[in-house]
């Protein structure tokens, strides 16, 4: 039995954490998964009660339907995923290697579920999940720049920031952090090159076969820009969209 008063979280004790994990229902908007977040994945950063929370996390998410378990899912995600751990803690991946296949297992069941076909911002969010699970790095944190539908990055030869807008409002690089406005209209907008599909390789080809055979071509056509080339629009430089967001992480 988890012995939560010797354990801490971003605030102090973990002796608050099993009440929180009871009284949270699956609803996104419910207070309770403010409360658990900035507890046990404060910023990015996890804690020892973060890891002892992962077991109830699995349950909750094994005890519920397939349309309410995505909350469980994404925190247990991204306490996995997280890179900023307690010094001299064993790598999650393989301390709870058990815990993480059914995590991964329960996220597939839900990426099936006849209750999400359709929804492609459910779909990645629960696609960025499976890959915190499979220990993907990077993407597992950054796939959700689809449904933000932009990445800012830097210019690898000039450092300006680059938003690389790939959506609604068109598939381009630009300087202008308010370039959905319609007084951006005038602003630089340099058109984004994507990748040809057969051309893909490693996670982008995975992500690109994936989606196109859970029926997302969108989400697929996303991803060709993703890991496509784009324009400087300051200096004018050619760069690789996903050696960008990569190194934005390190």
């Amino acid at each position: 039995m988890t012995d939560w008063g010797r354990l801490h979280h971003a605030y102090g004790t973990a002796e608050d954490i099993p009440g929180l994990l009871d009284a949270v229902c699956p609803d996104p908007k419910d207070p309770g998964w403010d409360a658990l977040w900035s507890r046990l994945c404060h910023q990015g950063t996890v804690y020892p009660a973060s890891y002892a929370a992962l077991p109830a996390l699995t349950e909750m998410a094994r005890r519920w339907s397939v349309a309410d378990r995505q909350m469980p899912l994404a925190l247990a995600g991204s306490i996995v995923a997280s890179t900023d751990q307690p010094f001299g803690d064993d790598d999650p991946q393989v301390a709870y290697a058990s815990r993480i296949s059914e995590l991964a297992q329960l996220t597939e069941e839900a990426l099936q579920a006849p209750e999400h076909t359709g929804d492609p911002g459910t779909y990645v969010h629960l696609l960025g999940t499976l890959l915190s699970f499979q220990g993907v790095e990077v993407w597992s944190e950054e796939l959700d720049g689809l449904n933000d539908e932009e990445y800012e990055v830097p210019c690898p030869s000039c450092a300006t920031e680059n938003f690389i807008v790939l959506g609604e409002h068109g598939f381009f690089s630009t300087t202008d952090g308010m370039y959905m406005k319609p007084s951006a209209a005038a602003a630089k907008q340099v058109p984004l090159r994507p990748r040809d599909p057969a051309a893909l390789e490693g996670i982008g080809r995975e992500l690109h076969s994936r989606a196109l055979t859970d029926g997302y071509p969108d989400v697929a056509h996303q991803l060709t820009y993703v890991f496509g080339d784009a324009q400087c629009a300051e200096c004018g430089v050619t760069f690789s969209v996903e050696e960008a967001i990569i190194s934005r992480q390190y």
